[in-house]
């Protein structure tokens, strides 16, 4: 569906550039700090991953073992992709992260360990992405979602995210981070 994906005409927003600092539901400090090189992120990532519940996991990601999930952070962390950490002290609480796909666009995707979930991480951590996202420039953003992830579906309409396409098991959902110079998108 490349290319012919449906963005709203609103821009979402506005967004948080991390860093973000705040409590998390439990009392717990958190921040939401940018990858950066030289920081501990890559094996702080790998230790969340591995304790990652086997059942929070949608369309495969994150990855099972640990070669399979040092693989894929080796992707997203070297790539063209942009990553955000949610930290409580040194350990990694979740990751989101944004996808360029070639089209203009940037996939979503987001992670939250369990001990993290349901206390407000998750919400903090795609609004310091997006605000991350749309300081470097990115445009437009998409995601997918298991239709039946009712908590996931409303965290995205939260921060503004709306159903683009719901034909499958899954929605597609989209959003727009700044005005678009394509006239012709659709």
């Amino acid at each position: 569906m490349i290319g012919n994906r449906r963005y709203p005409d609103a821009v979402a927003g506005p967004f948080p550039e991390p860093p973000v600092e705040f409590d998390d539901g439990d009392g717990r400090p958190i921040e939401i700090r940018a990858a950066a090189e030289g920081d501990d992120v890559f094996e702080a990532l790998v230790a969340m991953y591995d304790d990652f519940d086997p059942a929070d996991r949608a369309q495969g990601l994150p990855p099972l073992r640990e070669d399979r999930v040092r693989g894929w952070l080796e992707t997203l962390l070297d790539g063209e992709a942009l990553n955000v950490v949610a930290w409580h002290d040194e350990q990694a609480a979740g990751h989101a992260t944004l996808v360029p796909d070639g089209s203009g666009a940037s996939e979503l995707a987001i992670f939250v360990h369990q001990d993290y979930q349901g206390a407000g991480v998750g919400s903090n951590l795609i609004a310091g992405l997006l605000g991350y996202g749309a300081a470097n420039g990115v445009e437009k953003v998409w995601l997918t979602v298991e239709r039946w992830n009712r908590p996931a579906v409303a965290l995205y309409e939260k921060v503004g995210f709306e159903t683009a396409e719901a034909e499958s098991f899954e929605l597609e959902m989209t959003l727009r981070l700044a005005e678009s110079d394509d006239e012709n998108e659709e």
